[in-house]
């Protein structure tokens, strides 16, 4: 598989989703480490039925989560920055929609950055879910 491919994951791709948290987060140095990476994996894996989860890279270094009911991308951790994956997997979760939301972390500029560029308006604040400490910051995008 091509590492620029992007798939549509399945169950066994849980632990590399998990992974690809992990890693992101300890190398973060703001983004304090909440969950080890066997508890992701269980949340993304009790999440997995109701979710649309999209991976890339071989092995696993990229991954979107998007939660199709409340059309909100819930989670988006791309490992390999800066070659335009994770715009790749936000256009994806952009076809066949006309709104999404999503929230990042207050200290994340770089991604409230990305998100500026890919059409999403900052709407609030909205203070952290446990177990997460951080406040967060809700965009929108609309078509």
């Amino acid at each position: 598989m091509s590492t620029d491919a992007i798939r549509k994951a399945t169950f066994e791709d849980v632990p590399a989703c998990a992974h690809v948290i992990a890693t992101w987060v300890t190398r973060t140095d703001w983004m304090p480490a909440e969950l080890s990476e066997a508890e992701l994996a269980q949340l993304i894996g009790d999440a997995f039925p109701a979710r649309e989860i999209w991976v890339a890279g071989d092995p696993v270094d990229c991954y979107m989560s998007i939660d199709p009911k409340a059309q909100k991308v819930g989670a988006l951790y791309c490992l390999r920055t800066g070659q335009g994956m994770g715009k790749r997997l936000l256009d994806q979760a952009k076809s066949g929609r006309d709104f999404l939301w999503l929230t990042t972390h207050e200290p994340n500029r770089l991604a409230q950055k990305f998100y500026r560029r890919e059409g999403f308006v900052a709407t609030g604040t909205e203070p952290p879910v446990p177990p997460e400490t951080l406040p967060v910051i809700r965009m929108e995008w609309r078509a």
